[in-house]
């Protein structure tokens, strides 16, 4: 069931697939909407009650008109549908936001699979020609532009049509967040504090600062498993449904007994 949800003065595309299980919500990043698990879904609705949602400006979700928090934004869509409890399948951007909610309200948490986590306050190097780059094009509203650099950093497996069009979706949004997105309290010093239990999955060609921060995260998470993929890229759930579709699935059958 396709619905807007109310978030203070602004509103939420969100679906709730209705499967006949326990509620699983994905979270989509920063370079994509909810799209991007289109290849995932049928799989998880065979066995869950799947939630997923566009932030703000993203895909279906109309642009923000005050400022917000991704976390505050998260827990709308939870009590919207009437969810306590549920499993968060956060792919970058959304893996940050699952982590936020795992220590702001670990008792909301089943199980949490993170997808190339981004992971807010992790020391991310300096880029200055990059930023450079970003801000110009952002400056002159140049879409086109911002998705063709994003698909040049995140896009390492290859600029096909598929990406393109996730990229050139979110190229708008980036404009609109930049405005009125609003940051939490950074996690990445407290990850240790996560009692979740938490799969992290990181392709060996995303950018090398991320493929650290994953690496890193899975350390400092207790009892966190760590998922390799060869030749993925920032856009696994497009690149590889079939593989994150059976981790999910194999991950939450594993802590089933806890949740």
């Amino acid at each position: 069931m396709q619905t807007m949800v109310r978030v203070g003065v602004d509103e939420l595309w969100a679906d709730d697939g209705g499967g006949p299980g326990r509620p699983v919500v994905l979270l989509h990043p920063g370079v994509g909407d909810s799209t991007i698990w289109d290849d995932v879904l049928p799989a998880l609705l065979a066995q869950y009650r799947v939630i997923r949602y566009d932030v703000r400006g993203y895909g279906r979700s109309p642009a923000a008109t005050t400022e917000y928090v991704l976390l505050d934004d998260l827990v709308a869509v939870l009590d919207h549908f009437g969810v306590r409890r549920a499993a968060l399948v956060g792919c970058s951007m959304g893996g940050a936001t699952s982590i936020d909610l795992a220590l702001a309200d670990p008792d909301r948490v089943a199980a949490m699979v993170l997808v190339c986590p981004g992971i807010s306050g992790y020391p991310w190097p300096d880029e200055p020609e990059l930023d450079a780059e970003l801000d110009a094009l952002a400056q002159a509203g140049d879409l086109d532009g911002l998705a063709e650099v994003g698909l040049r950093v995140w896009a390492a497996a290859g600029a096909d049509e598929a990406a393109r069009a996730l990229l050139r979706g979110a190229a708008q949004a980036w404009l609109n967040e930049e405005q009125f997105q609003a940051e939490g309290p950074p996690a990445f010093d407290r990850l240790g504090d996560v009692r979740v239990p938490t799969v992290i999955m990181v392709g060996d060609v995303d950018r090398p600062a991320l493929i650290s921060c994953n690496e890193e995260a899975a350390r400092r998470i207790p009892g966190a498993q760590l998922v390799r993929v060869p030749g993925g890229d920032h856009l696994l759930p497009l690149r590889h449904p079939e593989l994150v579709t059976d981790t999910v699935l194999g991950y939450l059958a594993e802590i089933k007994p806890r949740w």
